[in-house]
């Protein structure tokens, strides 16, 4: 499991500061949910970590808890699933080391099945995005994503565009699927952030600032019934 801590993080768009003085501490093996409005930067917050701010005035000092560097051990699920409609289910999830490496092997072809076996979508392998439901299309991006098999997680409003049954199923079987991971969760959900985070931050104001941390009682996911507090 991989701690990570965001130290002094600047952001400015446009000459524009969306945030300065940033302080953020991910534990390792929790799932940490950010709630903030629309254009607060928890997007941009994202980007950086993930190291794609170029066109952005940026500035942080990123830190792990094992010392090595942060690039390349990180993961993104978008809240549009991205899936490329001419390819199918099976190689939109191959999707990486198809980039990487101009073709999956037979070990990534098959680990790939077995994700997709994990999120219920087993026999669609052969199957095009245009013929799948926006759920399972989210179950594709979410195969897509666990293939990368890296340790830090970063989620942007995955669930977002889902219906409500949907995206709950689809929540516990993501907080199933990610457990041990260090997970970075963007919502506008305050009753997903307090299902789902170990810990739970709000980003607010402009230039924006991070509330103390909440940590919600009982286990990740909580209960439908008796939602955490």
């Amino acid at each position: 499991m991989l701690g990570v801590e965001i130290r002094n993080a600047s952001l400015a768009w446009q000459g524009h500061p969306l945030f300065s003085g940033l302080e953020l501490r991910l534990p390792a093996g929790e799932w940490t949910c950010l709630l903030g409005q629309s254009g607060v930067g928890k997007s941009s917050l994202l980007r950086l970590l993930a190291g794609l701010t170029d066109q952005m005035q940026s500035h942080a000092e990123i830190a792990t808890c094992d010392g090595r560097p942060l690039a390349g051990r990180v993961a993104w699920m978008a809240q549009q699933d991205l899936l490329l409609p001419w390819l199918s289910v099976l190689d939109n999830v191959l999707l990486g080391p198809r980039l990487r490496q101009g073709r999956a092997d037979a070990a990534q072809r098959e680990q790939g099945r077995y994700l997709l076996s994990q999120v219920g979508l087993a026999g669609l392998e052969a199957r095009y995005p245009a013929a799948l439901s926006g759920g399972q299309r989210q179950r594709v991006a979410l195969a897509r994503m666990l293939l990368e098999d890296k340790p830090v997680v970063l989620m942007d409003e995955p669930f977002s565009a889902l219906d409500a049954v949907t995206r709950l199923k689809l929540q516990d079987l993501a907080a199933h699927l990610l457990t041990d991971r260090t997970v970075l969760l963007i919502t506008h959900d305050p009753l997903e952030a307090l299902r789902l985070g170990h810990q739970v931050r709000v980003l607010q104001g402009r230039p924006a600032r991070l509330t103390a941390p909440i940590r919600p009682a009982g286990h990740s996911p909580g209960p439908l019934t008796s939602p955490r507090s």
